[in-house]
């Protein structure tokens, strides 16, 4: 396989992206934290491994669009926290169903201080899951930090802008709060959410 200008097989995004996914497994499977009572504990130490990866300010921004500028500085506060706990909860939600699936790394292509790390899951009945994990290096450091994730082909944060676009065009600013905040705290019916792989 011959990689394009900008493309390498791994590299320094690569590295980090799979540090966190392994940390991720290594969470899933200890088997002290397995089972109903140890949730709690289980879910509290993937978040913690998650915002060390994960921009969400960025993912909220670019989420957001157009309308990101026209919030003030505490609606950006009070979105980007709860943005944050709306990808958290999905994000931990999702990745507790593992089952021993296998991840591969298929390759990176980096441009300045972007890239994109392509990852693909094989599932036990060998269906193939896409996953590219987009990412911008943080400022002033080598640490590479992922703003946006593309499924199956889906940008996770232009299915978002979309959700988030149409509710502000159509209603308010402070309905899309409100929905927020419902899906967040669980409630039944509650609107918004990432896009779900077709694979089964």
């Amino acid at each position: 396989m011959l990689a394009m200008p900008g493309q390498v097989l791994a590299g320094p995004a690569t590295d980090q992206v799979k540090e966190t996914v392994d940390q991720v497994l290594k969470i899933l499977t200890d088997p002290t934290l397995k089972g109903e009572r140890k949730a709690k504990e289980r879910r509290a130490q993937l978040r913690r491994t998650v915002l060390e990866r994960f921009d969400f300010s960025e993912m909220s921004k670019r989420s957001m669009g157009q309308y990101w500028k026209e919030r003030t500085p505490d609606e950006r506060n009070q979105f980007v926290g709860l943005f944050t706990d709306l990808l958290e909860r999905a994000y931990v939600d999702r990745v507790e169903g593992y089952t021993g699936e296998q991840i591969l790394y298929l390759g990176e292509t980096a441009d300045g201080n972007y890239s994109e790390v392509r990852t693909k899951i094989v599932t036990k009945r060998n269906q193939e899951i896409p996953i590219a994990y987009r990412l911008q290096k943080a400022d002033s450091n080598s640490k590479w930090e992922v703003y946006d994730i593309v499924v199956e082909g889906v940008s996770l944060v232009n299915n978002y802008r979309t959700q988030f676009s149409k509710i502000i065009r159509t209603s308010s600013y402070q309905d899309l709060v409100k929905k927020m905040q419902a899906k967040v705290q669980g409630e039944e019916g509650a609107e918004l959410g990432a896009p779900k792989s077709k694979v089964r």
